[in-house]
């Protein structure tokens, strides 16, 4: 097992390594491709397919996608041909505005296993765009006094193509007193400049039209005009003059509302309304620039009435006036260059690259979960971003490539524990103070079948009634399983064991989707008290895992058996038993002894005896418990010599079970000798007595040794057992203990003489039976033992049959012989 999870290890690593590589290869080689901007959609900017080394089925297999740091999805591809497309128009200077470099940046996504490839798409400009001035028509106010190689600003032209495209050249219609003359500014942008070539009269022509053209670099060129209205005007021949031409100046990107941002000075040589002035911005001054910026007219204070934001704009060039109150008026121009200064006003932006997979929970470290990106539009260090992780989860970020981070496992992961992680990442860039963004990542955890299914119990007693109806349930049992889906779905099953050398299948059977038990068929005390069924529980994982628990079945007894009489015995003279007494005889004299046996236990098998009827009920008396056949006072001439008693011999079980026997007593003078010849007899040893004697011995042994063995089982099986044995009939409600405490004696009542066996629980009456021989009897004695085993009895049985005539010893059928069997 530890060779396989080691291979493992080394093939997930060798994958990490070759998608980094490969991530690296990307960066070092990247695609580019080059188009102009407004192509027709569906046209084709390049074989993807082809110049990143992919055939057109990874296209479709792999899940290839293109993902856009722009927002909108300018591309797609073609997956038949592995072309990318253009699928939306592109406007160029929507996008990028006056900058020099319009480059979109995509993302090719592709699974399976997972890769990233960086494509640059540089969108080229197209001279769509005529070059336009500010408003179509100018006036302009000149003095008549105005020197020649006087220079007059006018508007600049402005188009929004970049480069070759944009305004290249200024021209102007013919006219003898005015020349156009281009002024190089900062920044490399042109200004046209109209130029007075010679002195003015305003008495031969007061008002001069030209036209101004601009013309960009385009093939064909482009073109705007404006026309120029120039009055000519006599008075106030001097213009304001700003300190300087050019002015430079940084502020904040989070300077508040209101604030100062420069101070213009100007002035004009003028005397009184021609020589006061005016600022305001320039005619063409933008609406970006108008809602942030406000000059004082009379002051020249430029000050803050708008938001500034170093990603949209990080500077403005404005052209500022001052213009006098002179008629006709005079101007002077100069140029502010305002500089944002970044701030790190802006947290950290995080991506998802790819969705999170979901990850088994034996998948080893390093197995990759994301691919994440993390932006910041602040400049500098304010742009600079770090990512984090919480440090109790089990996983870490990896970078990859230009702030791209690879999320991959780091430890141990189990579903059980944790079916999901949310994963929060923190980023967090370099700025001062830092500012900081979290993104949570749900990372799924599947199932691996890692747990056994758990039984609530590991052991289980069950008590279960004798002569219950076949098919009734006997326990439930309950498994659990902590894994999920197929994984967590058990089956019961009941492993193969033997019961009484019969499979333990041929007793019960169990529902493999519940864990109920039921029986097979009716259970019967007498030949079976207690077993065992081993339970098997089994998930239907790949591989599946099990576990096993006991179920110990107590069979419990009902009163379901009458006593047996097995003395007197009724087959050699039909119903009667019959009993001499000689007529001497006193009170308390014994006739006989009535002896039954019950094959249940408990309760079930406690015996009573009662005289049901007599011929004289005067005479006689049954004592209850050992039922022994007493007078009850002397006998008379007056008796009749011949009487007849029926004794009734009840258990104490409920329904209560009964039996009957009728002893015939003939009551006769001088059996005195008869009993001398008797005890003469017994003094006398035969071969057969001593034979008794002998198996008496043997017998006596076995139940020895079997008594003690059974002892030690059980005292093994209530060490071993989960709950307390049943050791005495107070320690379980409905199980009784159905093994007797066997006495065999030997006693003598005058001329009678009987063996008296006593059985029963200890804390119960004692139950016994006795053989009884009349004086008659030409035997002295005779003993019945409880033997070893049940072949033993027969033996003893046989024995004995052979040993008492017909007249004082006889089962009157193999049944009782049974019956007697299961009781001992």
């Amino acid at each position: 097992m530890a060779k396989t999870m080691g291979y493992r290890d080394w093939r997930w690593k060798a994958v990490w390594w070759n998608q980094l590589f490969l991530l690296w290869i990307t960066v070092e080689a990247q695609t580019r491709y080059s188009i102009p901007e407004e192509l027709r959609r569906a046209s084709v900017v390049g074989n993807l397919a082809k110049d990143l080394s992919l055939s057109l089925s990874d296209i479709l297999s792999r899940k290839l996608r293109v993902a856009s740091e722009a927002g909108e999805q300018y591309f797609s591809v073609d997956a038949g041909k592995g072309e990318l497309v253009v699928n939306d128009r592109i406007d160029r200077d929507a996008i990028c505005g006056q900058s020099a470099s319009c480059v979109l940046t995509l993302q090719i996504v592709i699974d399976n296993p997972l890769q990233l490839y960086r494509v640059e798409v540089e969108i080229q400009d197209v001279n769509d765009n005529s070059p336009s001035f500010p408003s179509t028509e100018k006036i302009l106010q000149i003095a008549e006094l105005a020197a020649a190689g006087t220079h007059f600003p006018l508007d600049s032209a402005q188009d929004l193509d970049v480069g070759v495209n944009a305004v290249r050249s200024y021209s102007l219609s013919k006219d003898d007193f005015f020349t156009l003359k281009i002024k190089d500014v900062s920044g490399g942008k042109r200004v046209p400049e109209l130029v007075l070539s010679k002195s003015v009269d305003r008495e031969m022509k007061a008002k001069h039209k030209l036209i101004l053209t601009a013309i960009d670099g385009g093939n064909p060129a482009r073109s705007g005009t404006c026309q120029l209205t120039i009055n000519i005007l006599d008075i106030n021949d001097n213009f304001p003059a700003f300190e300087k031409n050019i002015y430079k100046v940084s502020i904040n990107e989070n300077a508040a509302n209101g604030t100062s941002v420069l101070t213009l000075k100007a002035k004009d040589a003028d005397e009184g309304l021609n020589g006061e002035i005016e600022f305001s911005f320039a005619a063409h001054t933008p609406e970006n620039v108008l809602s942030v910026f406000h000059i004082d007219s009379l002051t020249g204070e430029i000050r803050l009435i708008g938001d500034l934001d170093f990603e949209t704009h990080s500077n403005y060039e404005i052209y500022v006036t001052a213009a006098d109150k002179g008629s006709p008026k005079m101007e002077g121009h100069c140029t502010v260059h305002i500089e944002v200064l970044d701030v790190n006003d802006n947290p950290p932006n995080i991506f998802l690259t790819s969705q999170p997979n979901s990850v088994p929970e034996n998948a080893p470290s390093g197995t990759v979960v994301a691919l994440i990106s993390a932006r910041d539009v602040d400049s500098g260090d304010n742009g600079k971003v770090t990512l984090q992780l919480p440090k109790d989860m089990p996983f870490k970020l990896k970078p990859s490539f230009s702030d791209n981070y690879v999320l991959i496992t780091h430890g141990a992961l189990d579903r059980e524990q944790f079916t999901e992680y949310n994963v929060e990442i923190t980023a967090t860039d370099k700025g001062s103070p830092p500012m900081s963004s979290k993104k949570t990542v749900n990372v799924n955890i599947t199932d691996v079948n890692d747990n056994p299914p758990v039984f609530t119990q590991s052991t289980c007693a069950v008590y279960l009634k004798e002569n219950r109806l076949p098919g009734s349930i006997l326990y439930s049992l309950s498994a659990s399983d902590s894994d999920s889906g197929d994984n967590a779905k058990i089956s019961y099953s009941i492993l193969d064991s033997k019961v009484q050398d019969v499979s333990v299948s041929s007793y019960v059977y169990i529902n493999s989707d519940n864990g109920s038990i039921y029986s097979m068929h009716s259970f019967d005390y007498e030949k079976l008290k207690v077993f065992q069924i081993q339970v098997q529980a089994k998930d239907h994982g790949s591989p599946p895992l099990s576990s096993n628990t006991t179920v110990h079945v107590f069979i419990l007894d009902q009163n379901d058996n009458a006593p047996a009489v097995i003395y007197p015995s009724s087959a050699a003279l039909g119903s009667l038993s019959h009993q001499r007494m000689p007529r001497s005889a006193k009170a308390g004299h014994l006739v006989t002894k009535v002896t039954a046996v019950d094959a249940d236990s408990g309760h079930n098998a406690w015996i009573s005896y009662r005289l049901a009827e007599a011929t004289d009920a005067s005479l006689f008396t049954v004592n209850q418990y050992t039922g022994e056949v007493r007078t009850k006072r002397a006998v008379t001439e007056q008796d009749d010599s011949s009487q007849r008693l029926l004794i009734e011999i009840k258990d104490d079980g409920e329904p209560v079970q009964s039996a009957t026997a009728t002893v015939s007593i003939l009551l006769e003078d001088g059996l005195h000798e008869p009993i001398l010849d008797l005890r003469h007899k017994v003094s006398e040893p035969s071969k057969k007595t001593g034979r008794i004697t002998l198996y008496l011995i043997l017998s006596l042994a076995s139940v020895s040794v079997l008594s003690l063995v059974t002892f030690l089982i059980l005292a093994v099986k209530c060490i071993r057992s989960s709950r307390s044995c049943c050791t005495r009939r107070g320690d379980c409600d409905d199980y009784k203990n159905p093994n007797r405490n066997l006495q065999i004696q030997l006693n003598t009542d005058g001329p009678i003489k009987y063996v008296e066996v006593l059985g029963g629980d200890m804390m119960s009456q004692s139950q016994s039976f006795r053989s009884c021989m009349s004086p008659m009897s030409e035997y002295s004695d005779f003993t019945l033992i409880k033997p070893s085993s049940t072949t033993d009895f027969k033996e003893t049985l046989s024995v004995l049959d052979a040993s008492l005539p017909d007249s004082t010893w006889t089962f009157e059928s193999q049944q009782v012989r049974q019956k007697v069997i299961r009781f001992l």
